[in-house]
């Protein structure tokens, strides 16, 4: 590929740029190894199967009424639906999934005082999804089972906060970003013009969205630190106490060093929060399962965070768009929405009133139920119910007790692949080992830095001026046909290259790194032969 286009290719977000490339490794000679996306290669299989044995059921249910017309069930009843689910499970305990099921069932009604027939009736009604989602914004168990779940895995060791989490389920964690983003735009907290911090580092979509014409934001970038592990410096996080920053919007573990803040990090970040009770915070803590005793900055600072979750990472389920967004029942935007000027908020009341008595009392969380519909729509907001019901099932899979083991081998998988990946590397990244602040979901492998360490000091001279930096990645998928993502639109460093440890087997990455140290020799021999000229 010539200098010039690749050049162009520059331009695009990594995801587009990925394409291009799949082109050319699909053109080469060798068998194509896409380590370009980040879905994850293996899926929970407990939490489906009990998924499925749950649909017997309700399908079971559904028989005995309606029954005038072939083909045609009814809604069932909830009168002792859960004595009838009970003896189901003991007709058939030797099918998968049943035992699942037992368990819990067992530890919702025994451990969390669940209503049992209300539980099950709200299981077979979503699974069949015979009705629209009611409350629009969550279904009454499944809000309490995912809450529990996310309390669980991002509060590791502290105290929970003395509020609980509003969740709102959605589909995905694409679509939290949208609705969030839109929200806080319709509802004035965030206009045109305003500044935002992103921290840097970070999924592409945070950097594109606020530069787009529908909201027009300015982005102020605090930059983690490379050779501090990952984590922000103090004078990054300075930039946070300036009162022109509206917003700060991060992903944690980060995305693509796949490494967790430190609690040390959080809690500055946290006391920022505190003193800057009008600063936004958004955490997108998809990969927080992956990284060892994980808390989440909505945890630590819950009156200024929106947390964005979502399943698809862990359990191996991005085709379902099962995603939550989590804010703190006493939080600050709320107050921020009263404390607006007068006709902003006669505005915000007409917004909401045919849908509200009380408009101006509606909560944040609530608008973006409502906005996610455009409003006009808000009666038929909220994610279908199955997929809400399959979200439950993957939350009791980690609150159930053999959700350890699940984690324990989760994380297995990937730092395995990282191992294979790193074991012939010409030099190991910074954070290396299982008692770092990894999630080693992706791995990010700096060129230049391993280039200057490995090789002579003209030699990067040489290829900065002579290639693009996207050239390393063009020859790894013509030459190999090895698919990787541009570090730079990540805003990493430019020279450095993201690859997935979710999306193939172990012995790839063995592959992949074979390649990138014959490209590393390939480029010197160039340069060695340009001297001698």
């Amino acid at each position: 590929m010539k200098r010039n286009e690749e050049k162009q290719l520059e331009t695009l977000s990594p995801f587009e740029v990925k394409n291009t490339l799949m082109e050319l490794a699909n053109d080469s000679e060798k068998s194509m190894i896409n380590a370009g996306r980040g879905n994850p290669n293996w899926i929970a299989t407990e939490p489906r199967s009990a998924f499925f044995q749950l649909g017997l059921f309700a399908l079971q249910e559904s028989n005995t009424s309606f029954k005038k017309y072939d083909g045609f069930g009814g809604v069932g009843s909830e009168d002792n639906i859960s004595g009838r689910f009970l003896r189901y499970c003991e007709d058939n305990e030797q099918a998968e999934g049943i035992a699942f099921l037992l368990n819990a069932y067992n530890y919702l009604t025994c451990q969390q005082g669940f209503n049992g027939d209300e539980l099950i009736y709200e299981w077979v009604s979503g699974i069949l999804g015979d009705n629209y989602p009611v409350p629009d914004r969550m279904l009454k168990y499944s809000e309490l089972i995912a809450r529990k779940y996310l309390e669980q895995e991002m509060c590791h060791d502290k105290e929970l906060p003395s509020s609980p989490m509003d969740l709102f389920a959605v589909e995905g964690g694409t679509a939290a970003m949208v609705y969030i983003f839109n929200t806080l735009k319709s509802n004035r907290l965030l206009n045109p013009g305003d500044n935002i911090a992103i921290g840097a580092p970070i999924f592409t979509p945070y950097i594109e969205m606020p530069e787009l014409e529908d909201y027009n934001l300015n982005k102020v970038e605090i930059m983690a630190s490379e050779s501090a592990a990952w984590q922000i410096p103090d004078s990054e996080l300075e930039k946070l106490k300036d009162p022109s920053i509206k917003a700060f919007f991060l992903v944690n573990p980060s995305n693509p060093g796949s490494v967790k803040l430190s609690d040390e990090t959080l809690y500055k970040i946290a006391a920022i929060a505190e003193e800057r009770p009008d600063l936004i915070i958004l955490t997108d803590d998809v990969y927080g399962t992956f990284a060892d005793n994980f808390t989440s900055l909505a945890m630590i600072a819950p009156k200024n965070t929106i947390l964005v979750y979502s399943y698809s990472k862990y359990f191996g389920a991005t085709g379902w768009r099962l995603g939550v967004v989590g804010l703190s029942e006493d939080n600050n935007l709320d107050r921020m929405i009263a404390d607006l000027p007068e006709d902003t908020r006669a505005q915000l009341t007409k917004r909401y009133s045919g849908i509200s008595l009380e408009p101006a009392n509606l909560k944040f969380i609530d608008r973006l139920v409502a906005d996610s519909r455009a409003v006009a729509l808000n009666h038929t907001a909220g994610l279908s119910t199955p997929q809400q019901i399959q979200m439950t099932m993957f939350s009791l899979a980690s609150l159930l007790e053999q959700g350890k083991q699940y984690q324990k081998d989760a994380k297995e998988i990937v730092r395995n692949r990282y191992n294979t990946l790193m074991k012939e590397s010409k030099k190991e990244p910074i954070v290396s080992g299982f008692n770092m602040d990894g999630a080693f979901y992706y791995a990010e492998i700096d060129v230049k830095d391993i280039v200057q360490s490995t090789y002579e000091a003209s030699f990067f001279e040489w290829l900065e001026t002579s290639y693009e930096p996207l050239d390393f990645i063009v020859r790894l998928a013509s030459e190999y046909g090895i698919v990787v993502m541009p570090g730079a639109g990540f805003d990493a460093p430019t020279w450095s290259l993201r690859v997935s440890l979710a999306n193939l087997e172990d012995e790839q990455y063995a592959l992949i790194s074979k390649a990138i140290n014959e490209m590393f020799d390939e480029y010197h021999q160039e340069f060695i032969a340009s001297s001698a000229n």
